[in-house]
């Protein structure tokens, strides 16, 4: 049973919040007089120290999900890393004063929470949050999340393992960047490809990536040996196809279009489990962050993160840090 020695929480916080779906820059509001939120049995509250930014965060702002959104309000944000300050009662794992990280919203876009990451406290859910591993700053823990989720369980899904070779869409993004590391020092691939533009080869090699391509110069789907795994980040699972060998798997985290086999949409399960999974690898830093060289932003300057995140130019995660 988790103990809790009580801490002084205010009934107000800081919070970014949109009333209405838009852009961010259209949309999103710093307010300042937003409720912290209670915490059921089953959550813990979270003095958040960090949060980080995804594609999700803009596409659920814009609206794209309304059928199956909280009602706005909202506070947005998914990612999230700080300090246990309060537990529910039928929490075991954690206790006040834990620095733990996770993101918040068990299904990205199927009933969210309607209170976020980006917010001075998040009241979550014990069984998507884990122990923030030891030799992270809360910045490099907010980073990870989501997009190592996604990355984790996209490549157990497409059925990769050791000795298999793996093309990356995308290797510099938040989720590729992880693909490339998870591919070659977790799972053990035999080959790992990845594409990015011309600026970002190196960073691909320095992640793991045997094969770095210029996506703007090289035709990859034009490869002589065709690959067992594609792991499409950026929308191209079509060409993706023609890259894979017979019998192999296509595996797209970008939805909304159509999709045509052997490709397959994957839709991240948020879980503490693949967290506490990954943990050793963090630890001996096979598994590094990779944030964005702008990063962090702080938490007056969300609007310009989200502008950054925008352009599609970011490199790995764009980060909130300090909050407030």
């Amino acid at each position: 049973m988790a103990t809790s020695t009580p801490v002084r929480i205010p009934s107000k916080m800081k919070a970014w919040v949109y009333g209405q779906y838009g852009k961010p820059e259209d949309v999103l509001r710093l307010e300042s007089e937003v409720d912290v939120p209670e915490v059921n049995d089953e959550q813990v509250l979270i003095k958040v120290a960090a949060a980080s930014l995804n594609p999700v965060d803009i596409k659920i702002m814009a609206g794209l999900f309304k059928a199956t959104d909280s009602p706005v309000p909202t506070v947005a944000g998914y990612d999230v890393a700080g300090v246990v300050v309060k537990v529910g009662s039928k929490v075991k794992e954690f206790n006040v004063g834990d620095e733990v990280y996770g993101d918040i919203h068990e299904h990205a876009l199927n009933n969210p929470k309607g209170s976020g990451s980006l917010s001075e406290y998040a009241a979550v859910e014990e069984k998507v949050v884990a122990l923030k591993p030891k030799n992270l700053s809360f910045a490099e823990a907010a980073s990870l999340p989501l997009a190592v989720e996604t990355a984790y369980g996209g490549l157990e899904r497409a059925g990769f393992s050791a000795g298999k070779s793996i093309l990356v869409l995308g290797g510099a993004g938040g989720v590729g960047s992880l693909v490339v590391q998870l591919a070659k020092h977790v799972f053990g691939a035999s080959k790992v490809a990845a594409t990015s533009s011309a600026g970002k080869l190196e960073l691909l090699q320095v992640l793991g990536a045997d094969l770095a391509i210029d996506y703007k110069k090289d035709k990859y789907e034009d490869m002589p040996k065709k690959i067992d795994v594609v792991y499409d980040t950026v929308g191209e699972s079509g060409r993706g196809n023609k890259a894979v060998k017979e019998g192999g798997s296509v595996v797209t985290i970008v939805g909304g279009r159509p999709v045509v086999p052997p490709a397959f949409v994957f839709e991240v399960t948020s879980t503490g489990t693949v967290l506490n999974r990954l943990k050793p690898f963090i630890e001996e830093e096979k598994l590094k962050p990779v944030i964005d060289p702008k990063s962090p932003f702080p938490f007056s300057h969300t609007i310009e993160a989200f502008s950054h995140l925008q352009t599609g130019r970011a490199t790995g995660k764009v980060v909130i840090y300090p909050i407030p």
